[in-house]
């Protein structure tokens, strides 16, 4: 769809167009079950159909329009935030994440959750956990195995889910976390079936979903009973864990403490947010630099080295792979009012869809799309707006630069000790689990040590 410059990209008022956008008609189910499994080939062959703005009916009941252009989504990001909900929007992870979630609330409560969760993740607290990270990071790559193939994103998931325990508890030692790992694990592994009951009350006492909500309710017992325990410590003023801040800086600042309810549902979204989609970001960022060898040695020497051109070369490496590979392949933002499109009226209701995967792969702003070519992030990287796996505008996602410093630090901890190679040379196609995307077969790599290979 071609955009009129001399016309606001998206307007919010004085709207002319009575079009909607155009769509397939498929049943709401068979559209809800291609979205949820093969979205990743869905979606382009509907832009080449019908253009940059495309209409399903996905479940439950939601009329979603994706957007593809990138002036479309970059004024989206730009919009006011009480016409543009991204609380509403991500209101598919309620059942899990909570109604009190950063994720899941709008304009001023949003902005309070905000404000009180950001000072975790500044500046200061940042270099707070590089040496934590750091620690974390060469323990696991001691425990690889050596010479036989093993799923990396597994491998992954267990060390970023013990960097962000250490971050929220500020410990990782003690039976009620060594249950609460386990019960993340079954928590965040969420298939398509499991999510199409979270909206079908009559089905919670059933089969996969009254098991998926007993450990739900277990992995709440035991977040309840450790926000309990925390508010009696002696020394809560002086931790700076993510709950004892959560416990301390609302009555500081002159605020409402937080409710056990809201502290629940912050720390469930950190738990779960912060851990699942970093791992399979490093999961997909070794899976294409075993397979690329040059790639491989240019990163293998920046992980050697411990400069800042190493250090943005392997953060460069974490951002191809998320151009390439983005984990979460779309945001939303549910709309309070009527906005138009170019010709097209979208509805009040109505859940608008920038899509990461289509930009991500739109060659008309990613040179050769389709291949892994880290550089790409060098020297000013991509334009504006063509890469945003970490979402935009007042909803960028608060973690972003914690979740590359982390990234960067992992993955000098592996490659300094192993050297990679794919068990297969064909690549893993991505699959839908959850609301992620991941490697088919658990991005399985050989782990071989480089003092070995020298020797």
């Amino acid at each position: 769809m071609a955009t009129d410059i001399t016309q606001p990209v998206v307007r919010l008022d004085n709207l002319t167009a009575t079009r909607e956008p155009p769509g397939p008609r498929l049943p709401i189910l068979v559209q809800t079950a291609i979205f949820g499994l093969f979205r990743q080939h869905w979606l382009p062959s509907l832009r080449r159909r019908y253009g940059d703005v495309v209409r399903l009916h996905v479940y439950p009941e939601r009329s979603v329009v994706v957007l593809s252009d990138v002036e479309h989504i970059k004024a989206v990001f730009a919009g006011p935030a009480s016409v543009f909900h991204a609380g509403e929007g991500n209101m598919i992870l309620k059942p899990v994440m909570g109604e009190h979630s950063v994720l899941l609330t709008d304009e001023d409560v949003h902005l309070r959750a905000r404000k009180l969760l950001m000072p975790a993740f500044a500046g200061a607290s940042l270099r707070g956990y590089r040496e934590m990270i750091t620690e974390l990071a060469e323990a696991e790559a001691r425990r690889w195995p050596e010479g036989h193939a093993f799923p990396a994103h597994a491998r992954m998931q267990a060390l970023t889910l013990e960097v962000i325990l250490r971050v929220v508890f500020g410990v990782a030692k003690g039976p009620r976390l060594d249950e609460l790992r386990r019960l993340l694990r079954r928590v965040v592994n969420v298939g398509p079936i499991e999510l199409i009951g979270w909206y079908n009350p009559r089905l919670h006492g059933k089969g996969p979903w009254r098991r998926y909500a007993l450990a739900q309710h277990a992995m709440d017992r035991l977040l309840y009973s450790e926000i309990a325990e925390r508010r009696k410590a002696p020394d809560l003023d002086l931790r700076r864990d993510v709950l004892s801040r959560l416990l301390t800086v609302p009555t500081a600042a002159g605020e409402t403490p937080l409710t056990d309810a809201e502290l629940r549902d912050q720390l469930v979204t950190l738990l779960l947010a912060g851990h699942e989609t970093t791992a399979t970001t490093l999961a997909w960022a070794l899976h294409e630099l075993a397979r690329h060898p040059s790639e491989l040695a240019k990163a293998t020497r920046a992980a050697d080295g411990d400069g800042a051109d190493d250090d943005k070369y392997l953060e460069a490496v974490v951002k191809e792979a998320m151009r390439l590979h983005p984990v979460i392949a779309e945001v939303a933002r549910k709309l309070t009012s009527d906005i138009q499109i170019g010709d097209l009226r979208i509805p009040a209701g109505h859940t608008v869809m920038p899509s990461i995967s289509l930009v991500h792969a739109d060659d008309s702003h990613h040179s050769d799309p389709h291949r892994f070519r880290p550089g790409r992030f060098l020297d000013g990287g991509p334009p504006s707006g063509t890469w945003f796996p970490f979402g935009g505008g007042v909803r960028r996602c608060l973690g972003a630069s914690f979740s590359l410093l982390e990234s960067v630090i992992m993955l000098r901890a592996v490659l300094r000790r192993h050297h990679v190679a794919p068990e297969r040379l064909r690549p893993e196609p991505a699959k839908a689990r959850n609301i992620t995307m991941v490697p088919a077969r658990g991005a399985r790599i050989v782990a071989t040590p480089r003092h070995r290979e020298r020797g």
